[in-house]
């Protein structure tokens, strides 16, 4: 049997929810029972209270069983700061849950969401959104497929397809937790970063941002387009097993643990490297338990020292300073191959070197310390054996990649080797030092990225 009943007249329903008084008003009240449920429609400017909970729309059917309300037309949710609108929804009273798959505009004063879908706990102050999330604040927006949100905990958590904008930092993840008080990001899984203000695109497993700190592991890559003063774009790659980011007064990068560079011609392998941006320089050492020291190609030279600095200016080599440790038994050492004639490696040891660079190429070379040397000669680019040195200390003049001229200081010694004893014998005249590192890193192994 069914019962129906009008009430034109303005109405207030009252009825309770997990303890609390659930009082609903309108202009007009339909009443039902169908299968045995009470139904109530209440329509024209619905007001529905519980406790600081105040919900209004057009139209609210109430399932009194079910501790259900479902909103139609208008809808607005507010609980203290926060401001929930949608078109249609629904409201369970029992557990205080407001829920829309109607399209949502949510505010609570601090960022303003729109989703196609969500869930509101009023008692927990948190949040659900799914489907075409986006949130903004006055410096950022977020997007992504599902949003959780703890408001007294001022946590948000995102998931699927995440990108997250501010005036620095464009961040992609799979999911993101941020802390807003405490400016804490973490990102996981696929993670990019593009450094708006450094001009850098970082990729990685995991992304952890704090202020002026970043730090990326797992598979980070580093990737920076360099503009030539001739128009030409020069890229640095760089990987490594961690990336950190300081954008403070020192503006520096550190990356550590099978570090692999490369810009044009100029690459390193190494397992600590620091970038400070500000002044354009690169520094290297080796770690105490690494096997072989940092290793750097320049165009056909090949560098090893425990420790490794350059200066760079307008994105070219200007200075390198190469450096062996204290008590280390090997002398730091550069090695130049000769490409019309591959066997042919012109070699100096010792234990610190300065060189100096005219438009990215080598000009000058000063040894200190323990020099030796082997230089292949030419006559008219036609072979003409080699000298090995000795001295305390040597400088080193270069032209075209090649020794032009040598000085020699503190107890110098030259042998001449003639190219009929050369031939076919060239690696018999090595340094007790020369190694040849064969892993220079290719472009092929970063594009992957």
């Amino acid at each position: 049997m069914k019962k129906t009943f009008f009430i034109i007249l303005f109405t207030a329903v009252v009825l309770f929810g997990q303890g609390k008084m659930l009082r609903v008003e309108g202009d007009s009240l339909i009443g039902k029972r169908i299968n045995g449920e009470t139904i109530r429609e209440v329509r024209g400017n619905v007001v529905m209270y519980q406790d600081d909970v105040v919900i209004k729309c057009d139209t609210a059917i109430q399932y009194t069983a079910k501790n259900r309300a479902e909103l139609i037309g208008n809808v607005i949710a507010m609980q203290d700061s926060i401001i929930i609108k949608t078109t249609r929804g629904f409201y369970y009273d029992d557990a205080r849950i407001s829920f829309s798959n109607n399209g949502i505009d949510y505010t609570d004063g601090h960022i303003r969401l729109t989703a196609d879908n969500g869930y509101y706990y009023y008692d927990e102050k948190r949040a659900f959104f799914y489907g075409n999330v986006v949130i903004r604040d006055s410096v950022s927006t977020l997007k992504a497929d599902r949003f959780y949100y703890y408001d007294d905990a001022d946590k948000a958590v995102a998931a699927g397809n995440v990108t997250a904008i501010d005036t620095a930092l464009i961040i992609r993840a799979d999911s993101l937790i941020n802390y807003k008080s405490e400016n804490t990001t973490f990102a996981f899984a696929n993670v990019s970063v593009d450094d708006l203000k450094n001009g850098m695109l970082i990729k990685g497993d995991y992304l952890e941002n704090k202020n002026d700190y970043s730090k990326v592991t797992g598979n980070a890559f580093l990737m920076r387009i360099d503009t030539l003063d001739s128009g030409e774009t020069d890229t640095l790659f760089v990987k490594a097993g961690i990336m950190e980011s300081f954008s403070d007064s020192s503006n520096r990068l550190i990356c550590a643990d099978s570090v692999r560079m490369l810009k044009g011609e100029f690459a390193s392998v190494n397992n600590y490297a620091v970038f400070y941006r500000n002044v354009n320089r690169i520094h290297t050492y080796k770690l105490p338990n690494d096997q072989t020291p940092p290793v750097i190609w320049n165009e056909n030279a090949q560098i090893l020292g425990d420790t490794i600095d350059i200066i760079t200016n307008d994105n070219k080599l200007e200075r390198m300073t190469i450096k062996s440790d204290a008590g280390t038994t090997l002398n730091a050492l550069i090695v130049t191959q000769n490409p019309e004639y591959p066997k042919r490696y012109d070699q100096i040891s010792g234990a610190e070197f300065e060189m100096f660079f005219e438009d990215g190429k080598l000009i000058k070379t000063v040894v200190s310390g323990n020099m030796l040397s082997i230089y292949y000669l030419y006559e008219e680019d036609k072979p003409n054996g080699l000298i090995k040195s000795s001295a305390q200390n040597a400088e080193i003049y270069f032209e075209n990649n090649k020794v032009d001229k040598v000085k020699l200081f503190g107890k110098p010694a030259s042998e001449y080797y003639p190219e009929n004893l050369v031939t076919e014998k060239e690696l018999d005249f090595t340094l007790p030092d020369f190694i040849l590192i064969k892993n220079r890193p290719v472009k092929e192994e970063f594009i992957r990225n």
